[in-house]
């Protein structure tokens, strides 16, 4: 894990590849709860029934917004700022979802810090390049540019 001593300390390392977490599979079980939390049950997502029949590769695919929902906790293994009051997400300058996540995939994420910027109150607002890859495909799941900011 890297870690930073301070939120300030990040405009030292603008352009930087922060890391890569590790691997998370994304099962049904996951996938379901996502589902029971959000209202969205499209059966794409959770009848593996009609998967394994209708959908190109016969399984459900985890929700766009789950896999986008996995950022805080893969980030959280990427790196940490030491010496902070507290962090908030910000929220997103752009989002795409570039490649579907069947049930059983394995998912990681890759961060670079593109920008930290001075805010009020002595936060620096962060704005990291995060990809979601899946295990064994060239086609990343997602690519957000998302933005957070950290209080002294």
């Amino acid at each position: 894990m890297r870690e930073i001593a301070t939120p300030a300390d990040m405009k030292n390392h603008i352009g930087e590849e922060f890391g890569v977490s590790d691997w998370v599979t994304i099962d049904q079980a996951m996938i379901d709860k996502f589902a029971d939390a959000t209202g969205d049950h499209q059966w794409i997502h959770v009848d593996s029934e009609r998967a394994a029949r209708e959908m190109p590769g016969g399984k459900t695919i985890a929700h766009g917004f789950l896999t986008l929902s996995l950022l805080p906790r893969l980030g959280a293994a990427i790196w940490v700022i030491k010496k902070r009051s507290r962090g908030i997400n910000y929220g997103l300058n752009k989002l795409r979802f570039t490649a579907p996540v069947p049930v059983g995939s394995r998912v990681r994420l890759r961060q670079k810090l593109l920008a930290a910027d001075d805010v009020k109150d002595g936060g620096i607002r962060m704005t990291f390049e995060n990809t979601m890859e899946i295990d064994g495909q060239s086609q990343p799941a997602l690519v957000a540019e998302a933005l957070s900011i950290a209080y002294p």
